[in-house]
This record gives C-alpha cells, sequence and structure tokens, in this order.
C-alpha cells in the first residue's frame, strides 16, 4: 500500500511592480503629449492671425487662455486622480477626450467652409479689412481647443506622478531614483516637445494645419494604447478620498475647537497608532508654524466626546491630517512666487513668434517655420539635462551632502533669476530688431527684415535653462513634500503655476496698453514699443526673486516618521480584512 505525501510547493512569487521598466510609459505618453501640446501651442498664433482672421492681441490673448485653461484643469484631473480614480485610468480618460479634441481641430482646418477666408500675406495696412470668423466658425474653433485643453490636463495631472509612484519613497535605492526620475522626465517633455515644434510645426506649415491636428490626434492615440501595454507593471495608488475634503475637514474642526487650549505634551493630539496604520500611510511630526490648525487634533474631553460620533472625521481629526494641511498652506507662497516666470514664459512664446514672422528666417535654402524657434532652447536642454544628472548632482552632492545635489527651492530660485536675465535680453534683442527696420524702412512692410531669426535664440535659450531648474524643481518638489494622499493633486499645483502665469499675461497686456498709452496696440510691431514692455518685465522678475527669497527661507521642509515595518517589498501586496489595500490596477 503506497504512502501519499503531501508535497508542497513554493507559492508563486507576484511580479515585480514599479521600477524603471514602468516608469518608461509615463515618460511615453508625458512626452507625446507635450509634443502635441507644444507644437500646438507655440504655432496657435499664427493659425489664429493668419487663418481664423484674429488681431495679433487677440492671437496672444487667445492662446494664452488656451493654454493657462489646459494647466488650471489640471487640478480636475489631479482631484478625480485621488478620489476616484487611479493615475493609469485618469490618463487613459482624458488622454481619449484629448484626441477627440485634436480630431475637432482637424476638421474645421480641413473644411473650408468652416472657417473665414484667410487674409494671410494681405498688406499690413489693410489687415482690418479681413473677414472675421462667424459664431459657429468660432464655436468649432473653440469648442475643439477646449476639449484638448480638458484631455491634456488630465494627462499632465496623472501622468508624472504615475512615473514616479514606481519608486516605493520608503525604500532607499529607489527614493534616491526618485529626483532623477524628474530630471528625466523633464528630459523627454523637452524631447516631445522639440519634436513638436520641428517636425509638426514643419507638417503645419507645409502639409496644412488639417494633417498636423490629425497626426497630434493620431500620435495621442497611440500613446494610450502604449500605456495600456505596460498596465501589468505599474504600482498604483489606492485612493483614499477627497484630498479637498480632508483639508476642509481641519480648518472647520480648527475652527469648532477655537476655544480649547492646545496640551502642553503633543504626544497628547490624536494620531493613528503604528498598528493602526497600513503599511502605505505616511505619518507626519508636528511642526510648529501654523499652531491653530492643531486644534483640530485635540481630543475633547467634555461630555461630547464621550458620544461616538465625536470620533468622526469632522470632529476630530489626527496630526498626520492637520500636517497635510499645513503642507499646503506652505505651498501656496512657493506658487504664487513662482507665477511671474510663467508670466514671462507666456510672453516670450507669443510675442518672439511674432517677432519671427518679421525676420530672416533661411538657412540657404531652407525658410525656418516661425513656430520652430522655441528648438533652440530645447536642444540646449537635451544636452543640458543629462550633463546636470550625471555631472553636477554628483559633484554638487560631494559638497552639500543633499542626494539631489542641492534643494528643489535652491534650484528653483537658480531658475527665476535666469528668467530676469531673459527678460532684459529681450529687450536688448527687440531693440536692435527695430532699429534695423527704421534703417531700411521698413517699418510698414511686411517683407522679412535683413536681420537673422537667430537673435531670437539668445533669450530663448536663457529661459529654457530657467525652465529646466524651475519646472524640474517645482515638480520634485510638490511630489516629495507632499503627502502620500495628495500626490497627484500637488503635481496639478505645480501645473498651476503655468496657468495663473499665462491668465495673467492677458492681464499685464491689457494693463499695460492702458497705463503706457498703448505700448502693444498696434497690429505692427515695428511700431510697438515692445522692448520697453520686456525691460518692465525683467524689472518686475527681479522684484519677484526677492519676494521668493522670503517666502522659501520660511517654508519648513515636512518630516516623516519612520516605522521599521513600513520598509516591504515594492511587489508585495498586503490584505487586510477582506480588502487587497494596494491594487493592480
Amino acid at each position: 500500500m503506497g504512502m501519499c505525501r503531501d508535497v508542497k510547493t513554493e507559492p508563486k512569487q507576484p511580479p515585480r511592480l514599479g521600477g524603471n521598466r514602468a516608469a518608461l510609459f509615463a515618460y511615453a505618453i508625458a512626452g507625446i503629449d507635450v509634443m502635441a501640446f507644444f507644437a500646438t501651442g507655440v504655432s496657435l498664433v499664427t493659425y489664429f492671425y493668419g487663418f481664423m482672421n484674429f488681431s495679433i492681441t487677440e492671437s496672444a490673448t487667445a492662446v494664452t487662455n488656451f493654454m493657462g485653461t489646459a494647466f488650471l484643469l489640471s487640478l480636475f484631473g489631479a482631484f478625480l486622480s485621488d478620489t476616484y480614480l487611479s493615475r493609469f485610468k485618469t490618463c487613459v480618460l482624458f488622454g481619449c477626450i484629448e484626441v477627440v479634441g485634436y480630431a475637432l481641430l482637424a476638421v474645421q482646418a480641413h473644411f473650408r467652409q468652416l472657417r473665414p477666408f484667410p487674409c494671410k500675406d494681405v498688406p499690413l495696412s489693410q489687415m482690418n479689412q479681413c473677414e472675421s470668423a462667424n459664431k459657429g466658425q468660432l464655436a468649432i474653433l473653440y469648442a475643439g481647443l477646449y476639449l484638448v485643453a480638458i484631455g491634456t490636463s488630465g494627462v499632465k495631472a496623472a501622468a508624472p506622478p504615475l512615473g514616479a509612484d514606481q519608486y516605493d519613497e520608503k525604500d532607499p535605492k529607489q527614493a534616491a531614483k526618485l529626483s532623477s526620475y524628474f530630471n528625466w522626465l523633464m528630459f523627454f517633455l523637452t524631447t516631445g516637445a522639440l519634436f513638436g515644434v520641428t517636425f509638426v510645426v514643419w507638417i503645419s506649415e507645409n502639409q496644412g494645419w488639417d494633417w498636423s491636428f490629425a497626426v497630434c490626434s493620431i500620435v495621442v492615440g497611440f500613446s494610450i494604447l502604449f500605456l495600456t501595454l505596460g498596465k501589468s507593471l505599474y504600482r498604483n495608488n489606492v485612493t483614499k478620498g477627497s484630498p479637498l475634503t480632508r483639508i476642509m475637514q481641519v480648518f472647520v474642526v480648527a475652527l469648532r475647537n477655537r476655544n480649547l487650549r492646545l496640551p502642553e505634551n503633543e504626544h497628547e493630539l490624536h494620531e493613528i497608532q503604528d498598528k493602526e496604520a497600513r503599511y502605505d500611510t505616511e505619518i507626519l511630526r508636528k511642526t510648529e508654524q501654523f499652531k491653530f490648525l492643531d486644534r483640530a487634533a485635540i481630543n475633547r474631553t467634555d461630555q461630547e466626546a464621550s458620544t461616538s460620533n465625536a470620533h468622526g472625521p469632522w470632529k476630530l481629526c489626527t496630526v498626520t491630517q492637520v500636517e497635510e494641511t499645513k503642507i499646503v498652506v506652505r505651498m501656496l507662497p512657493i506658487i504664487l512666487s513662482t507665477v511671474f516666470m510663467n508670466t514671462c514664459l507666456a510672453q516670450l512664446q507669443t510675442f518672439t513668434i511674432q517677432q519671427s514672422t518679421t525676420m530672416d528666417r533661411k538657412i540657404h535654402k531652407f525658410e525656418v517655420p516661425g513656430a520652430s524657434i522655441p528648438a533652440i532652447p530645447l536642444l540646449f536642454m537635451i544636452i543640458l539635462i543629462p550633463i546636470y544628472e550625471r555631472v553636477f548632482i554628483p559633484i554638487a552632492r560631494k559638497f552639500t551632502g543633499i542626494p539631489t545635489g542641492i534643494r528643489q527651492l535652491q534650484r528653483i530660485g537658480v531658475g527665476l533669476v535666469l528668467s530676469s536675465l531673459s527678460m532684459a535680453v529681450a529687450a536688448i534683442v527687440e531693440k536692435h530688431r527695430k532699429s534695423i527696420a527704421i534703417k531700411h524702412n521698413m517699418v510698414e512692410s511686411a517683407a522679412p527684415l535683413p536681420m537673422s531669426v537667430f537673435w531670437l535664440g539668445y533669450q530663448y535659450a536663457i529661459f529654457g535653462l530657467a525652465d529646466m531648474f524651475t519646472l524640474v524643481g517645482l515638480l520634485d518638489f510638490f511630489y516629495s513634500e507632499s503627502s502620500s494622499s495628495m500626490k497627484a493633486l500637488s503635481t496639478a499645483i505645480s501645473w498651476s503655476s503655468l496657468a495663473i502665469g499665462y491668465y495673467t499675461s492677458s492681464i499685464v497686456v491689457s494693463v499695460v496698453n492702458k497705463v503706457s498709452g498703448g505700448w502693444l496696440a498696434n497690429n505692427n510691431l515695428n511700431k510697438d514699443k515692445l522692448d520697453y514692455f520686456y525691460w518692465l518685465l525683467a524689472g518686475l522678475s527681479v522684484l519677484n526673486f526677492g519676494f521668493y527669497l522670503l517666502c522659501a527661507s520660511w517654508y519648513k521642509y515636512k518630516k516623516v516618521d519612520v516605522n521599521p515595518e513600513d520598509n516591504v517589498p515594492s511587489n508585495k501586496v498586503k490584505e487586510g480584512k477582506g480588502k487587497i489595500e494596494m491594487s493592480i490596477v
């Protein structure tokens, strides 16, 4: 009679999630999204002005409003990502909306009856006689534009944190890679933008705007498909409720407890104990700023405290929840102090493209499209980002002892200084351009001036460096400083700085025109005083940098209590009472 033996088999190990391989998919969709969006953004001024018959000022305002809306709506995409959807699902949903928007723009550009008769190449003195777009044509235009704005906003909110989520901050080795991730994210964004302002812009100039918008729609669609191929590799965030609700709870409870005294011993404040915390829960240490908010964590000792509803989320908050709120409050001045740089960026993107149309854009027999001028700073950035990552950071790390070489706030400050310098250089170049127009009696002429368009490369190259320092610094800063429950929201906050900057730029142009008596009121840059405007922006940028220094010196970095039990491998999936604490998708 044979004996049956139980053969013990090793449990099948789950596939390792996250890491560089998974982050590549986030790099791809972020880069392709920027390729389409940036190509559209830099060339829309030409499209509005030459094909939709907008004036120069109307074109600049329409572009900055579109760009600003796209970045501002990232807050909505971030809210959905943190509250209801995963980063992955947010990218797919909003990416599909973006595809529809570009497709609608392609349809309008293709059919002549959907847009006015173009006034391209009409003498400047007769531009006011051009036929304006009717309401139906404008409705199609703005529907397509703002579908793109909605779509790209969600991708911008979710794609960067999706990639960052692939590195476990509690694992020292992976945490060290997180800062490098944002540098390489910027590299892919820059590479995508370079393809946009060269390849896609060339298509719009030579094959037509319908082809250009159609290509954008197709490549964004393929990027969504590519993202889904990596679905099984992602470490995905678990939605933990609305971060905005958590913030509101702190303010409401703190106001309710305004008459209570804070305990002398901070350990008497309410906090989740280690044994109650999930493995992916971050416990934040109490800080001394905004002590009023600490009242939200006071354990009440009166009769109401004995009832069961006294410990609800609108009656009692944890110290960690209070600190999450403090982090957001501390971030606000940093955001405000970087807005003006993005105002300058918006002006540079719109007026520099207009300047390029008045200059000699030929290289031998090839004519450089005006909208491709931003390729100059992008090339600089593609070269300098790897140098920054591979050379500067290791050297700086030896002197500072900081894993990232310099702190994020220091990096942002360098970018603000460079943006001030860029505006001063822009003023000098514009003064020289106007002097050539006067010298050759070409103020009223639509013919290109005998001045190479590459003069504009100086201001663009310096501002490109500024963007490399500031934008990456902001993304890294807000992601690293935010709590685990609001990573997407924090990324969107950094994009909102761009949004406010673009909106402010429209206001700045209007105010300057009114106060100055019309520096930018003519429909002819050769008559405008754009150089004065650039000098004004340079001076205001210096003042803004002083404000930033005050905000940065006041900011206190967050401190996290480390629980040894939290250091679990990133591919482990912990189960609670019948519920999985981390989802695959």
